[in-house]
C-alpha cells in the first residue's frame, strides 16, 4: 500500500494484551488534532490506513484493536466482550501513549464503543463521528430485523459459518472482492483488512485473526453490556457530535434518526452500504474532514 505504515504496540490491561497502531511517524504528536479510530466487528484498526494515508497531514491517528479482534488478545466468554469493557480498553491505550484529548471515529461496533468512551470520559473527548453505530433503543429493538426472539441471533449464526483457514491472502482478497458484504469495499481497504486482520499459520496458510466466534459473541450480546445498554449512554455524550448512516444500509435507519435526536444532530445519509466509510476513499476523507473539524 502506498505510505508508510504505522507502529504497532501492546499493553496489558484487564488481564488481556490490547494492540494498537500510531500512524504519528514514532515521534509522538505532531502537534495536530488526535482521532482515535475504531474499528467494525470481525475487523481490525488497520483497515483505517488507507483513510489514515490520505488525513496524515491533518490528524494524527491513533487505532484501538478491540479486545478479541486483530492483534489483541482473543477471547472466550461472551462477558468479557462489553462495550463499556471495550471503552475502558481504549482508554487505556490513549493514556498509555500519553494523550490527553482527543476526537473519536467509530464505524459500526466502533461507534458503540466510541459512545461509551465519550460518556466515561467528556472532558477529553473534544467531538465523536458515528459511522452507522450499533446503538439501539430497547424499545425498538423487538419490531426490528436485530431482534431474536429463542435461540442464537441470526447474525452470530452467519458469523459462525465464516471461513477461518485459507490458502493465502491472494485467495481471501479475491474470495471477499466478490461477494457480499465486503465486494463494496475500496480494494485498499481490502487489501489493508487482509493484511492486518489475518496472521500466517505455521503450514503456510492464513487465518482470520478474530476467530468466527468472537464475531458471533458480539452479534449475539443480549445479556452483557451491549448495543442497548449503550444507547441509554448517549444521553451522557457533551461533545459535538455526528451521526452517518447509508442509504443502502441492511439497519434499521430509526436507530440512527434516534441517536441524531438524542445527541441534538441531523441525521447525514451518504450513498452507500453500512460500510459506506470504507467505499470510496476520497469521499471517506472528506467526510472526516467536514465531520471531526
Amino acid at each position: 500500500m502506498n505510505g508508510t505504515g504505522p507502529s504497532g504496540g501492546h499493553i496489558e490491561h484487564d488481564g488481556l494484551e490490547i494492540a494498537y497502531l500510531d500512524w504519528r511517524g514514532g515521534t509522538g504528536s505532531s502537534g495536530a488534532d488526535t482521532v482515535v479510530v475504531v474499528h467494525p466487528t470481525g475487523f481490525c484498526a488497520g483497515v483505517f490506513h488507507p483513510l489514515v494515508h490520505r488525513l496524515a497531514d491533518r490528524f494524527d491517528f491513533i487505532g484501538v484493536d478491540l479486545r478479541g479482534h486483530g492483534a489483541s488478545q482473543t477471547v472466550t466468554a461472551v462477558e468479557d466482550l462489553g462495550n463499556d469493557q471495550m471503552a475502558l480498553d481504549v482508554l487505556a491505550v490513549v493514556d498509555h501513549l500519553g494523550i490527553s484529548r482527543f476526537s473519536l471515529l467509530g464505524v459500526s461496533l466502533g461507534g458503540a464503543v466510541a459512545i461509551e468512551v465519550a460518556a466515561i470520559a467528556p472532558d477529553r473527548v473534544v467531538s465523536i463521528m458515528l459511522c452507522e453505530a450499533v446503538v439501539i433503543d430497547s424499545r425498538v429493538r423487538g419490531s426490528s430485523h436485530y431482534a431474536y426472539e429463542e435461540g442464537e441471533h441470526p447474525m452470530a449464526v452467519a458469523a459462525r459459518r465464516r471461513r477461518q483457514v485459507w490458502p493465502d491472502s491472494a485467495t481471501v482478497v479475491e474470495s471477499y472482492g466478490s461477494r457480499p458484504p465486503l465486494q463494496v469495499l475500496d480494494p485498499e481497504v481490502l487489501e489493508a483488512y487482509v493484511s492486518w486482520g489475518f496472521v500466517d499459520t505455521p503450514d503456510g496458510q492464513v487465518e482470520l485473526a478474530c476467530a468466527p466466534d468472537i464475531e458471533a459473541y458480539v452479534f449475539g450480546s443480549a445479556e452483557r453490556y451491549g448495543a442497548t445498554h449503550t444507547f441509554e449512554r448517549l444521553a451522557d455524550v457533551t461533545c459535538p457530535a455526528s451521526v452517518l448512516a447509508g442509504t443502502d444500509t441492511n439497519l434499521e435507519l430509526q436507530w440512527f434518526e434516534a441517536q441524531a435526536r438524542i445527541l441534538d444532530t441531523e441525521l447525514v445519509l451518504v450513498d452507500g452500504s453500512h460500510f459506506f466509510l470504507f467505499e470510496d476513499l476520497d469521499r471517506g476523507a472528506s467526510l472526516i474532514l467536514k465531520h471531526l473539524p
